[in-house]
């Protein structure tokens, strides 16, 4: 049984060959699927799919950092609290800062990050943490809730060892994916000093594709190469990679009852 924790499967790359798709992660042993919201324009469809496989797909709200706009981020956050308090959510996500993109809006970036950790708390769900040339910074921003028990995973983790280190001091998870699987990726050395209880798989579907697919479509049948890469590293079974961290993933989102 494998777990992706963190996958855009609701968005249009899919559209034409959904079943598919969800039948090659079946054969893969991918038995659930954790689908971070975007934003407002994003929950239709992940509602959909959700309604299509609600034994195997689990929603998460919350609003990228992409998608904090000047004009209209306070209306995005409204309306994904609202979405929150009325519907089933597995967590809050993807949340975090972006300081890739676009560094002029780093303040309310912030501000909408410490609002959906605080939802988080409130609700005791996890979040997704989004931290693209962030990692320090949102580091700082999850300690503020230190001793209010926040948990979640910092999605696409490509921070330093010692970031790593402190994260995983913070009783948070680092998300594994394609990245660990290419040539120049420093994360194979890192993840040696990591120890494996501290992981959970994800694919980012459609971004991000493992080796040998990369800069193809990524999907969640491709966790596979990803879990191979880690057998690996931690020099244990696959099978054994897999058990360790789907109980890592069901812990987390309160699915191991």
């Amino acid at each position: 049984m494998l777990i992706d924790t963190h996958t855009h499967i609701y968005l249009s790359e899919f559209s034409e060959d959904l079943n598919l798709m969800m039948q090659r992660a079946e054969q893969a042993g991918v038995t659930r699927m954790y689908l971070p919201n975007i934003d407002q324009e994003s929950v239709t469809a992940m509602l959909e799919l959700v309604a299509q496989y609600p034994e195997r797909c689990f929603p998460m709200m919350g609003v990228h950092p992409c998608s904090v706009k000047p004009q209209t981020w306070e209306q995005e956050l409204e309306q994904a609290y609202e979405l929150l308090c009325s519907g089933t959510y597995y967590g809050v996500g993807e949340i975090g800062l972006d300081l890739y993109w676009d560094k002029s809006t780093i303040e309310i970036q912030q501000e909408a990050f410490r609002t959906q950790c605080a939802w988080a708390v409130e609700k005791n769900l996890p979040v997704s943490i989004h931290s693209r040339d962030a990692t320090a910074e949102c580091i700082q921003i999850v300690k503020e809730f230190n001793n209010k028990g926040l948990k979640g995973v910092f999605h696409c983790f490509s921070g330093t060892a010692e970031q790593a280190n402190e994260i995983v001091k913070q009783g948070f998870l680092l998300g594994i994916g394609g990245v660990v699987t290419f040539k120049t990726s420093t994360l194979p050395e890192l993840l040696k000093q990591v120890p494996i209880e501290n992981i959970v798989l994800e694919t980012d579907a459609p971004y991000l594709a493992p080796v040998p697919y990369r800069g193809k479509r990524n999907e969640p049948a491709f966790l596979q190469e990803i879990a191979a890469k880690l057998s690996l590293i931690y020099e244990i079974p696959v099978t054994q990679i897999a058990e360790i961290t789907s109980t890592n993933a069901l812990k987390l989102f309160h699915h191991d009852a």
